[in-house]
C-alpha cells in the first residue's frame, strides 16, 4: 500500500537518502557541514545523529579531496554520495570528476565501476551572493561518462536520488534550489528496482498539449508549466516535457512531441550560449525538419557571469520570456 506524504523537495531528498543509508550499509554521505548542521539548506539534517559520523561524514573544505576520496571508496565497494556545498564550489573538483570519476569504468575496460553521486545544489533566485547561483549542467554533460541528472518535483527528487544511489555509473546530481521548499505529495514506498534506475534517464511528459512543446528541466520545469496555463487561457494547447535528465538526453521524447505540435520551445536556467537546450534543438531539427513550423527557440540565461541578487530575476527565464517564446514560435 502506498504511503503518502506532503514533502518539500527538500524533504524529499532526505527521505530519498534515509532510505538509501537503511537499504544499503555500503552508502556514505560526505559533505561539508552535512553532519551535525544538516547541510546549509538542512537536506541532510537528523541523518548523522541516527546514522552516525562514520557513514554521514562532515568533510574538510576540500572539494576536490572529498570526490577523490569517494572515488577510491567506490573502486573498495562503497556507495559515496558527495554534497558540494553550492554549485559555484564544485569547479576545484572539477578535474577529479571529469578526468577520474567520468573516465575510470572505460580505462578499466568496464573491469571497474565508480558508483559515486555528486549532489549539487544549483541554480539561482535565492538572492545569493557570488559563486552560489551557478548551472553549470552543460559542463559535466560535455563529458562522457556521467550521468547528469535534476529532479523538479519532491516525488522525483525522492525516487530519483535513490536511482542515483543505485546506478553503477557515476551520476551528477542537480538539486534545484530555488524549488527547495516546495511541496508536493511523495510516495514514499517508491523506490530504485531496475525499472527506476534504468528510468533514470528518460524524460516525461506533465501535460499534454497540440500546439507548442516546451521542454524543461529542474527548476524551470514549474516555470513552463506555469507558460502553459497561461497561454491556455489565450486558446493556446502547450505540452510540457520534464527531461529529468539532461546526460543522457532523451530526445526520443521530444521528438515524438514536435512531431505531433510541429514546435518547440526549450527553456533552462543556464546560459542559452552552448547550453543543453542548443543540443536538444539540433537534435530535433535533424529528425524533425520536415515537421517543423517554426524554428526551435531557446529561452535561458545570458552569455554573462550570473549577476547580483538585485537583477537576478532580470537573468533568469521569467514567465513572460517563456511566453514570448511561445508566441513566436506560433507567428510561423
Amino acid at each position: 500500500m502506498a504511503v503518502v506524504e506532503r514533502l518539500t523537495v527538500a524533504k524529499a531528498i532526505n527521505n530519498g537518502l534515509r532510505r538509501a543509508l537503511e537499504t544499503d550499509p555500503k552508502v556514505v554521505l560526505m559533505g561539508e557541514d552535512i553532519g551535525k548542521l544538516g547541510g546549509v539548506f538542512r537536506v541532510t539534517e537528523g541523518l548523522q545523529k541516527d546514522f552516525g559520523a562514520e557513514r554521514v561524514v562532515d568533510s574538510p573544505l576540500a572539494e576536490s579531496g572529498i570526490v577523490g576520496t569517494a572515488i577510491g571508496m567506490a573502486m573498495r565497494g562503497y556507495r559515496p554520495v558527495c554534497e558540494i556545498q553550492f554549485d559555484g564550489f564544485v569547479f576545484p573538483a572539477f578535474d577529479q570528476i571529469t578526468t577520474q570519476l567520468a573516465k575510470m569504468h572505460y580505462r578499466s575496460g568496464g573491469a571497474l565501476t565508480v558508483p559515486v553521486v555528486i549532489r549539487i545544489p544549483y541554480g539561482g533566485g535565492i538572492g545569493a551572493v557570488e559563486h552560489h547561483s551557478e548551472s553549470p549542467e552543460a559542463l559535466f554533460a560535455h563529458t562522457a561518462g556521467l550521468r547528469v541528472v535534476s529532479p523538479a518535483t519532491p516525488q522525483d527528487a525522492y525516487t530519483m536520488i535513490q536511482a542515483a544511489i543505485a546506478s553503477p555509473d557515476p551520476v551528477i546530481f542537480f538539486e534545484p534550489k530555488g524549488r527547495y521548499w516546495e511541496k508536493g505529495d511523495v510516495d514514499l514506498t517508491a523506490g530504485p528496482d531496475d525499472d527506476a534506475v534504468a528510468g533514470l534517464g528518460l524524460a516525461r511528459t506533465v501535460r499534454t498539449g497540440q500546439d507548442v512543446t516546451i521542454a524543461a528541466y529542474g527548476p524551470t520545469v514549474a516555470t513552463a508549466l506555469k507558460a502553459a496555463e497561461t497561454a491556455a487561457t489565450e486558446g493556446t494547447s502547450v505540452e510540457v516535457i520534464d527531461l529529468r535528465s539532461i546526460s543522457p538526453l532523451d530526445s526520443a521524447t521530444v521528438t515524438a512531441s514536435v512531431r505531433r505540435t510541429r514546435r518547440l520551445v526549450v527553456v533552462h536556467e543556464a546560459p542559452v550560449f552552448f547550453g543543453a537546450g542548443a543540443e536538444l534543438a539540433a537534435r530535433v531539427t535533424e529528425e524533425c525538419f520536415y515537421h517543423l513550423e517554426a524554428p526551435v527557440l531557446r529561452v535561458g540565461g545570458f552569455h554573462t557571469p550570473y549577476p547580483v541578487a538585485k537583477i537576478e530575476h532580470d537573468y533568469l527565464p521569467g514567465l513572460d520570456r517563456v511566453l514570448d517564446a511561445v508566441d513566436r514560435v506560433l507567428a510561423h
